[in-house]
């Protein structure tokens, strides 16, 4: 065994270990009932398989009475019957609830750290990955691996006892347990290191099969599909896929079926066979082996083909979902940059001002900026326009300012101190905020602007928000009102509303809460002219007195703003009110001209006067 094999070994042995741990943790009772399961089942049958047919046939041939025999069928009967009662309360009973407990602990913890993890862990792909495949059937996966280990554990214990057994009947029927061993262990090895590579090679395939049915059914792309030609693109993805998943197996057909022949040959026929010949032979020809130790040494090799081939698959698969413990392990032990539970000093409700020192970022450490030392500060009860073209940044700095991400260089101060000083929650509970990207839930309308479990007393704050957005009138129309439940994926009764609308619904989760800071990405990118005017009409008188920052491609929106940063490649390349940038005739003022060319209702742009 070489260096990277006995690593994997110890790593192996130590996420089996780390389940265990886990398990322990979460329901203790669940480890108990598994191990006693394990050793009943066990025990069950190498009792039957070795003792009760021995001992049965042996008082057949002492000629014990009638009545003696049938007393220890009943006795025998007596004690299995217990162990089936108990099997059922398993299996009926405790199982089920076992599962919902574990289930929920152990989805309780992975959503836990999921929640705790800063933002760059979703948006690292190899993390991601990582995290999916921990929370993929996690519950189950966890399950397999406690039994596994009970199965692994006591399938040794009765492999000795058979083992033994038949050594003491006859030493040289030993012999023959080698061969399901050689069946399982080196025939089944290659078989199912065939079949592991089949299946690593079948992935990239499922992985385009299952992509394209689920597009299939999702109603975000059924537009696509009924008003273009690209359903005929998929479905020759979709054969091709096919064809690839044939392929794969076809190749493998005599790699995996070989060895799958030469395994059921060694495990079965040579060991059923021959033991009968052999103890046939010694029954009948030579008369050394009496009918019960016959009996007895045909049923111990069935018994040990059997617990052979679980312990095997045992093995196998505790090898296999180890490597879903090393995810796990990974995802649950990682320490966050971020943590969402950072408890610091407690900030401030009044803000005195907000400022960014010398602040450089990139995503990656060795990726390019996406900011380049900024520098600027918004008082307190001011209002800040962040424009500029695609890929300026201004994204990015709310980001920072929530603290998603940290800066690569440089500091943001909230009255003075460092952001990293305050406790998170405490600091993020400073803010309301309505993204560009926004996401709405299945849940009612009135739970999508608190964002929180809602009740009657909630009406009048909720209604207020849906009004001065500019949505109240569409809201009383539905039919369950401020209770209709958005999209139709739980409801049938569901609304499903226009972009805008549920833009506009967004736009009053910030407006219901009452915070010193108000941020707004992109608030009116689904919206016309006219509804965008309203909308930033309301969102200036709301946030009177508050600190405002908002981001905006549509110039004519931040008009009023006290006041306006241009942005390009990360730096800020204008600042002032809108009044003196457009005095500067510089890019802000280039790019406000041109689109008022679009959206300004005038024949001459000469009409447009500076002040």
């Amino acid at each position: 065994m070489n260096k990277q094999e006995k690593k994997e070994k110890s790593r192996t042995l130590k996420n089996i270990f780390h389940a265990f741990k886990l398990m322990w943790g979460i329901n203790k009772s669940f480890i108990f009932h598994s191990a006693v399961s394990s050793a009943t089942d066990y025990f069950a049958w190498v009792f039957y398989s070795l003792f009760f047919i021995r001992y049965l046939i042996g008082a057949l041939e002492r000629q014990e009475s009638f009545s003696f025999i049938v007393r220890f069928i009943l006795i025998t009967g007596a004690w299995f019957a217990l162990l089936f009662a108990y099997g059922a309360y398993l299996e009926g009973t405790f199982t089920p609830k076992a599962n919902v407990n574990i289930y929920k602990k152990l989805y309780g913890l992975l959503y836990k750290k999921a929640r705790n993890v800063e933002l760059a862990c979703f948006e690292d792909s190899s993390f991601y990955n990582k995290y999916t495949l921990a929370i993929d059937k996690a519950d189950e996966k966890l399950i397999t691996i406690i039994r596994n280990i009970f199965g692994i554990f006591f399938g040794a214990a009765s492999a000795a006892v058979v083992f033994t057994t038949m050594y003491r009947i006859d030493r040289i029927a030993m012999l023959f347990v080698f061969f399901p061993i050689i069946g399982n262990f080196v025939f089944g090895y290659i078989m199912n290191k065939m079949i592991f590579k089949r299946d690593q090679e079948l992935v990239p395939y499922k992985r385009r099969l299952e992509y394209i049915n689920r597009v299939m059914y999702l109603a975000d792309y059924s537009k696509e599909m009924r008003l273009s030609n690209v359903y005929n693109l998929m479905k020759y993805k979709y054969m091709k896929a096919l064809d690839g998943i044939f392929n794969v197996v076809e190749k493998y057909v005599f790699k995996i079926n070989l060895p799958l022949w030469f395994r059921n040959y060694f495990t079965f026929t040579i060991i059923f066979e021959g033991v009968l010949l052999y103890g046939a032979f010694r029954t009948i020809v030579s008369k050394t082996m009496s009918l019960s130790d016959l009996a007895v040494l045909s049923s111990a090799m069935v018994s040990a083909t059997w617990i052979l081939i679980g312990f095997t698959q045992n093995i196998l698969e505790s090898v296999k979902q180890a490597i879903f413990m090393e995810n796990l392990r990974t995802f649950m032990e990682y320490e966050s940059k971020i943590p969402e539970d950072y408890d610091g000093i407690m900030p401030e409700d009044s803000i005195e001002s907000i400022e960014f020192k010398n602040v450089s970022f990139s995503y990656k450490e060795d990726g390019p900026k996406v900011l380049s030392n900024l520098s600027f500060r918004i008082e307190g009860g001011k209002s800040l326009a962040l424009v500029g073209h695609n890929g300026a940044g201004k994204t990015t700095i709310i980001k920072l300012l929530f603290r998603l991400y940290d800066p690569t260089e440089g500091e943001i101060l909230l009255n003075g101190r460092n952001i990293k000083e305050y406790s998170l929650k405490a600091y993020r509970a400073l803010f309301a905020a309505a993204f560009q990207d926004y996401k709405v839930f299945a849940f009612s309308i009135k739970e999508n602007v608190l964002m929180r479990r809602a009740s009657e007393a909630d009406n009048a704050d909720v209604y207020d928000a849906l009004k001065k957005v500019g949505i109240y009138e569409k809201v009383m129309s539905l039919p369950k009102k401020a209770d209709t439940i958005l999209t139709k994926e739980f409801d049938e009764d569901g609304a499903q509303l226009s972009g805008g609308e549920y833009q506009k619904i967004v736009v009053a989760r910030a407006f219901i809460k009452d915070v010193p800071i108000k941020v707004f990405d992109e608030p009116s990118s689904a919206l016309d002219p006219i509804a965008e005017y309203e909308l930033y009409e309301s969102i200036l008188k709301d946030s009177l007195g508050k600190t405002m920052i908002f981001i905006s491609h549509r110039l004519s929106s931040v008009r009023n703003a006290d006041m306006v940063l241009m942005l390009e490649y990360g730096k800020i390349i204008e600042r002032g009110t809108h009044k003196e940038l457009m005095r500067q005739k510089g890019a802000y003022a280039d790019m406000y001209n041109k689109q008022a060319k679009n959206y300004l209702a005038v024949e001459d742009l000469g009409e447009v006067k500076v002040v």
